[in-house]
């Protein structure tokens, strides 16, 4: 089996176990309008896939970032607040109807460096706003859904740029098919046992019941608090139709919700961040009241700066994930400059809106009552990492004793 095939394969039997009877739509970076066309090798074997176990119909969403580019360059600045007319209803439609949706990212993390900042963060504000119904649906796993990640002549050129160029696309591939465990004997079991020692881990950590954790490392000293009803979750997910699914691949962490206004103290980033076609690069938040009050990075502060000002969700917390330093992707030694690879090396956390399924009900809860139970609503959904072998993380309980939860970046026990 040829390793597109294998990598088909598991996105539709692993991550969105694709039903028979069910539709799926393929899509990409929503900025850039769909699917790189780099990924069409891989967007094939998905589909092919698909119809082998039973899919009813497969579409694809394209998107070329020559055109992202060419617009930047030429179009009149008073242009910048249009988006799409009909893909933010086309999204909620598929999403209503119960159709898989897969995000295939293939994206050059560098696409916009070149470009004015604010008019990127803009344009990442104008689509957020566009598309936030869609997203906070899915937040509830109304459907099921998964992203995965194709290379790219020139996100590995970002990633390789030691290498010959003829050799860097490949040695992507090689990379990613170690990390999404295609370098198997048999891939799909590899990934349910995987799947199931993230499970045993997230069932540890609700039956502690943590008020807050608390982060304290190199230019870190934070204090999360844990919204009440928190419910931590890992690789698999069940949709509203009870079907189980892995959200990402890869994936390494456990996470839960974070209470939108108990969040004190600052944070820096250990990782570059990816975001709109810019990198932001070492990178602080201070928070107070759960409210970030300042942000200051080495490169891209004024996307960073747009980042946090989309709306009033956007400067709070979303998300908090646990990943081990040891994880596969961190003792790699490579950073990707694509969160989801990334993500998955480091402790990381989101700032942005909290998934339905992070906190007991959530998913039944109308706006005001999820804000009540401590969650955060934003129209978007940004992660960032913090995690390094310099981190500890202690788990406090309500009494104000706390137990080490991390040490050194790694599991306390």
């Amino acid at each position: 089996m040829s390793l597109l095939t294998s990598y088909g394969e598991l996105a539709v039997r692993i991550a969105l176990n694709l039903q028979p009877g069910q539709r799926l739509l393929i899509i990409g970076p929503l900025a850039n309008g769909g699917c790189s066309l780099d990924a069409a090798p891989l967007v094939r074997a998905v589909a092919e896939q698909a119809y082998r176990a039973g899919a009813s119909y497969v579409e694809a969403l394209w998107g070329d970032e020559s055109l992202v580019t060419a617009r930047f360059r030429h179009a009149a600045p008073d242009t910048f607040d249009r988006f799409s007319r009909w893909l933010p209803d086309a999204l909620l439609a598929h999403a209503r109807a119960g159709d898989a949706v897969l995000s295939i990212y293939a994206n050059d993390p560098d696409l916009l460096k070149s470009e004015d900042p604010a008019t990127v963060g803009g344009v990442q504000q104008v689509v957020g706003r566009a598309v936030r119904p869609f997203r906070e649906l899915m937040s509830t796993n109304a459907t099921n859904w998964a992203v995965i990640a194709a290379p790219s002549p020139a996100w590995a050129e970002v990633v390789f740029p030691n290498l010959p160029r003829e050799q860097q696309t490949p040695r992507l591939w090689d990379a990613i098919a170690a990390l999404v465990r295609l370098d198997r004997p048999d891939p799909v079991a590899a990934w349910n046992d995987h799947l199931d020692a993230l499970a045993a881990r997230r069932d540890r950590l609700n039956d502690k019941r943590y008020h807050a954790l608390r982060y304290r490392g190199p230019g870190t000293d934070l204090t999360i608090g844990l919204a009440p009803g928190h419910v931590w979750v890992s690789g698999r997910s069940t949709s509203g139709h009870g079907i189980p699914f892995t959200a990402n691949l890869p994936t390494e962490e456990v996470f839960t919700m974070p209470h939108r206004d108990r969040v004190h103290g600052t944070v820096r980033s250990t990782k570059p961040l990816s975001y709109g076609g810019v990198l932001i690069e070492d990178f602080s938040m201070r928070f107070e009241n759960g409210r970030i009050v300042q942000v200051t990075a080495r490169q891209g502060q004024s996307v960073l700066e747009n980042l946090v000002a989309t709306d009033d969700g956007a400067a709070r917390l979303g998300e908090v994930a646990l990943v081990p330093h040891s994880s596969p992707i961190s003792q790699s030694g490579l950073l990707f400059y694509n969160t989801l690879f990334d993500e998955n090396a480091a402790s990381h956390v989101a700032i942005g809106s909290a998934y339905r399924f992070t906190v007991t009900g959530g998913e039944t809860m109308d706006a005001e009552a999820f804000e009540r139970a401590g969650g955060n609503r934003s129209a978007t959904h940004v992660d960032f990492m913090i995690g390094s072998n310099a981190l500890d993380i202690d788990g406090v309980w309500e009494d104000g004793t706390s137990e080490p939860l991390m040490r050194g970046g790694d599991w306390a026990d």
